[in-house]
């Protein structure tokens, strides 16, 4: 299959984050009294926002009254305290470089605020690279759902069967899924092989896959 996109996840693909949003839900959920542990946040790690608070507290919705508080709170916590936590993944900027050469397009898909996605993007070392990008402002629903993936798709002008996304949890294989799309999968958002199985390959960052180039899915437009 020759490609002519590439559909970018962010967290936990360009930047090691997953641990850091966790943490910040954690503290963001005991600021309005919920004990929630962190081995119960971090699995959901992926997930917007608006799907992640009723899984954790049912009773709560996040896009109303205290779980719309708490995910307030989460945000202030991530650009106040947990921001300089996050990395870039180790070889992020090599690989969108190799891709935009093999003339790919590139288009971020993310679940995550505008605001939010501009840091990571600097943190990643690609926000001079990366210009087309959908965030949680052109979904009606996050991943799982498959809104962001064709948002991302409409937005690049491409068709599921050209195209496949970088990601690196389940949540993203769900949701290309749902929208025709395969997925490459990146170990280094910490969800285990078995979790990513659904994927079409699985790599362990973007420097392995970088290195792995030429023998991938990718590979037909080298």
């Amino acid at each position: 299959m020759v490609l002519e996109g590439v559909i970018l996840d962010i967290d936990g693909t360009l930047v090691i984050s997953n641990d850091v949003h966790a943490n910040s839900w954690v503290e963001a959920f005991a600021g309005y009294d919920f004990d929630v542990p962190f081995e119960k946040v971090r699995p959901l790690m992926g997930m917007g926002g608006d799907q992640l608070i009723p899984k954790v507290v049912p009773e709560l919705n996040g896009e109303e009254g205290t779980g719309k508080a708490i995910a307030k709170l989460r945000k202030k916590l991530l650009f106040d305290k947990y921001i300089s936590q996050v990395t870039p993944a180790n070889g992020s900027r090599n690989l969108i470089l190799k891709m935009q050469k093999a003339g790919l397009r590139l288009v971020v898909g993310s679940s995550a605020s505008s605001e939010e996605l501009e840091i990571m993007l600097k943190i990643a070392q690609v926000d001079d690279l990366l210009t087309e990008v959908t965030t949680s402002d052109d979904a009606e629903a996050s991943k799982p759902a498959p809104d962001i993936v064709q948002a991302a798709l409409k937005k690049g002008q491409l068709t599921p069967d050209k195209v496949v996304m970088l990601g690196d949890s389940p949540y993203d294989i769900e949701s290309a899924g749902k929208a025709g799309v395969g997925v490459i999968a990146l170990r280094c958002g910490g969800f285990s092989d078995e979790q990513l199985s659904q994927a079409v390959a699985i790599y362990d960052d973007p420097q392995n896959l970088l290195q792995h180039y030429d023998s991938s899915v990718l590979g037909a437009n080298a």
